[in-house]
């Protein structure tokens, strides 16, 4: 088989924003897909349009915003939805439509409530109805994996027919292992008369560790996209993580015939502005993008890479972009340089008044810390961005006291909707007492699920980010918050958390249906 392409296609914004609490406003995913964009993804899956106006106005800014990559919106076998996801993708510059029905048998029956012939009918008119908006179609049989052969293949060469370029499989609930998905794909591939004439994909969840192995060994037999999210994120387990496929692909290129295009340089920081939105932490054993990926503790091993690298390390950090945390700018840089600078990381400014409360952020940091990275500087964005939307609670200051043998007390001044509030409370330390203070004011019923601290760069200067997961009446969110005083940002993190709880136009989940 000749070496030819594999397409990436990063999900991170529908599949991804469907874990719990990391819903992305439509200027987050704005910045991500431009990240994306720089580090040349094939395909950019930016949300499913019909499930909130939200949803439709973030995909139709992504689809606005990026020139390089193909813009993709999710739909239902559903004439609204393929013409909400048509009607989103208008602006785009390269457009695709993914519409997706169910045909394993459990689904057709329990959920669709439909007979197969109706099945095959609904997919093919999809299809059709979607090719009068982009030649660029993808379809997707849901829970492929369960799905009878015989009918997976009629459903495929039909749509096939229909116009459909790109066929995906999904492994929807994660149920599959390497061996069989690759025989799956194989066998689709040969048994589909028309196979030729389509592109064959994966979409595979994370449920039993296996999505990144399962979509590896469709790439072997066949597959030539590969649906993926930044760090696997995805709700449940997760999805296959675009990190490990991508450079799984590029470093076993003696069993691979295919290759990427994409600038692995850029996967590192990448990672690192999906963390930083969505809350979602990167443990530091994660596989490319983890703290301790290229970190060697056993004298061995350090002895190993010191006289030669390749006996311990089969990559090298600066491939993937670790290279790329340097200091750029300290105390004494301008505007100018600044402005410069997150132009270079991707991030522009609608305004000089935009402009002017970033840099006033940066100046803020610079006094408190002697080295800005860059970091910092997205940090610096995402706070900005955090306290833009829905910012009904606002901390005014925080006085915490913590000593050996007392009990600690937290002093807290709130705005809410521009009022001040006082409140004085203890804990059982010092973060525990400034939650307490906060909901001795806002009373809002929410339970914590999760607080969660990472340091955004090295030493002991370094912004502390902090993650807070609340729920309330089953609706979970994520909040965040960064400062050099992680009490502060423990606090700033908490409020972020319910203003979002709080927010009256709650956004729909944007899971209508999955593959």
């Amino acid at each position: 088989m000749s070496q030819d392409k594999l397409i990436i296609f990063d999900t991170t914004l529908r599949d991804g924003e469907q874990s719990p609490g990391a819903s992305m406003t439509k200027e987050e995913k704005i910045r991500i897909a431009k990240a994306l964009e720089k580090m040349r993804v094939d395909v950019i899956e930016a949300g499913f349009p019909i499930a909130s106006p939200g949803d439709f106005e973030a995909v139709k800014a992504v689809a606005e915003s990026v020139r390089d990559s193909t813009v993709c919106g999710l739909a239902r076998a559903l004439d609204k939805d393929i013409d909400r996801a048509g009607e989103a993708l208008k602006g785009a510059n390269s457009a695709r439509i993914h519409t997706f029905i169910a045909t394993s048998p459990i689904h057709m029956k329990m959920k669709l409530r439909m007979e197969p012939d109706q099945v095959v009918e609904q997919a093919v008119r999809a299809v059709s109805r979607a090719r009068q908006h982009t030649d660029n179609v993808e379809f997707s049989p849901e829970d492929a994996g369960r799905s009878e052969i015989d009918f997976l293949c009629r459903v495929i060469e039909a749509v096939i027919d229909a116009g459909a370029g790109t066929i995906n499989i999904p492994d929807t609930v994660g149920y599959n292992v390497p061996a069989q998905f690759g025989e799956l794909i194989r066998t689709l591939i040969e048994r589909v008369p028309n196979a030729d004439k389509a592109v064959f994909s994966v979409h595979c969840h994370n449920d039993l560790g296996l999505a990144v192995a399962n979509s590896l060994s469709a790439v072997m037999n066949g597959a030539r996209q590969v649906e993926c999210t930044i760090n696997g994120l995805g709700e449940r387990a997760g999805n296959a993580a675009l990190e490990e496929v991508v450079m799984a692909v590029r470093t076993r290129q003696d069993i691979f015939t295919c290759n990427v295009d994409l600038d692995a340089t850029q996967i590192v920081p990448c990672s690192r502005l999906v963390s930083g939105i969505t809350g979602f932490v990167v443990q530091p054993n994660k596989a490319i993008v983890g703290a301790n990926a290229f970190a060697h503790e056993s004298g061995i091993h350090q002895d190993g890479v010191l006289k030669s690298r390749e006996t311990y390390e089969i990559m090298q950090a600066q491939d993937v972009g670790w290279s790329a945390n340097r200091i750029v700018l300290g105390k004494h840089s301008g505007r100018n340089a600044f402005r410069s600078r997150m132009h270079e990381l991707g991030m522009e400014f609608e305004s000089e008044e935009a402009l002017n409360e970033a840099f006033s952020r940066f100046k803020d940091l610079a006094d408190k810390k002697h080295e800005i990275y860059d970091e910092d500087l997205q940090a610096i964005v995402t706070e900005a961005n955090l306290e833009a939307v829905n910012e009904r609670y606002k901390l005014m200051a925080l006085r915490v006291c913590s000593e050996t043998g007392e009990t600690p007390e937290a002093d807290i001044t709130l705005a809410i909707d521009g009022r001040e509030y006082k409140a004085t409370e203890q804990g059982g330390g010092p973060v525990d007492a400034a939650f307490r203070a906060i909901e001795a004011i806002v009373a809002s019923g929410t339970e914590l699920q999760l607080y969660s601290v990472n340091n955004i760069t090295s030493g002991t200067d370094a912004q502390g980010e902090v993650t807070v997961r609340l729920e309330r009446a089953g609706r979970i969110v994520n909040g965040q918050g960064a400062d050099t005083d992680i009490v502060i940002a423990s606090a700033k993190a908490y409020l972020n958390a319910l203003n979002k709880v709080m927010d009256s136009a709650e956004r729909e989940h944007p899971q209508l249906g999955d593959v």
